[in-house]
């Protein structure tokens, strides 16, 4: 995927107006500025990039060159930070990875986090465990939180979930969107929604953590497995690199480095592997540039 506030980290007025001022270009091998790598916007940006030195130190020694560390406000802002050159690599969900590559064909999935030594993870629809909701299809007529639009596992794969039990947004049910999966459980958890959609693994933490009570909320579904997080590369970088990158990352063993990315490691991927969340956009009918 750890906490978040209900909405995804705001980054402080320096980050964004740095991300805003001008739009890169041009191949930063070449250029000797730093290599901009983006993480996930899941917790507050001085947090994220506080925990990932480590990350930041094992890419600048394997690449010979600075490395710059930043954390953008929610999905829709690193994807244009990506079109606009701000940044060079990034950790995208998986939907927000295909809503790049929409805009950017250029950008190109390497590597995507391992979890119990799959490529792969799941998504979960929970509920109050006094709700009277004990399956999807006990969700209609009733409210039902999401994270960020542009989420896999805390808006997209959760509706598909529930479409599968006859029931559409709008009409089945009420959907509320509150920006990040622990916001997703603690709405449930203090009866604001009846439902909710998120990651698995982050529910697990949320309960690890104390933040969520496993005799409040329960899982009542689970859904197949999805392709994971992918490490996505930027078309401005030479091919050399490129390949420095990927290797980088593939060969990444270190727990001090893996343990705040919640990973067990990365494993290759390739754009078609993202093909299924593709289809579950064209089912569901969801208009891609309306995920923003």
């Amino acid at each position: 995927m750890t906490r978040r506030p209900a909405r995804i980290g705001l980054a402080p007025l320096a980050l964004c107006l740095s991300l805003l001022a001008g739009c890169g270009g041009g191949d930063r091998a070449a250029s000797g500025r730093p290599l901009k790598v983006a993480l996930l916007p899941d917790e507050s940006p001085a947090t994220i990039i506080r925990k990932n030195q480590p990350l930041r130190d094992h890419l600048a020694s394997a690449l010979g060159r600075d490395v710059e560390l930043v954390v953008t406000t929610d999905y829709s802002s690193m994807i244009e930070a990506m079109r606009r050159g701000q940044i060079d690599v990034g950790y995208f969900g998986p939907l927000s990875y295909v809503l790049l590559k929409r805009r950017m064909p250029g950008a190109t999935a390497f590597a995507a986090k391992l979890e119990g030594g799959s490529p792969t993870y799941t998504a979960v629809l929970i509920a109050g465990a006094d709700s009277g909701v004990k399956a999807p299809g006990d969700l209609r007529g009733k409210t039902v939180a999401f994270g960020d639009p542009a989420s896999t596992s805390s808006h997209l794969i959760p509706k598909s979930m529930l479409a599968e039990a006859g029931l559409k947004a709008g009409e089945g049910y009420k959907e509320a969107f509150v920006g990040a999966h622990d916001a997703v459980a603690v709405a449930v958890q203090n009866g604001n929604a009846q439902g909710g959609g998120l990651s698995r693994h982050l529910f697990g933490s949320l309960v690890e953590q104390g933040t969520i009570k496993a005799d409040r909320v329960a899982v009542i579904a689970e859904s197949k497995r999805y392709p994971n997080y992918p490490w996505v590369l930027g078309p401005d970088l030479d091919p050399a690199l490129r390949e420095k990158i990927r290797t980088a990352f593939l060969n990444l063993k270190d727990p001090a480095i893996l343990g705040p990315l919640k990973a067990d490691g990365f494993g290759p991927v390739e754009d078609a592997d993202y093909d299924v969340i593709r289809g579950l956009v064209t089912v569901l009918g969801i208009d891609p540039e309306t995920l923003k």
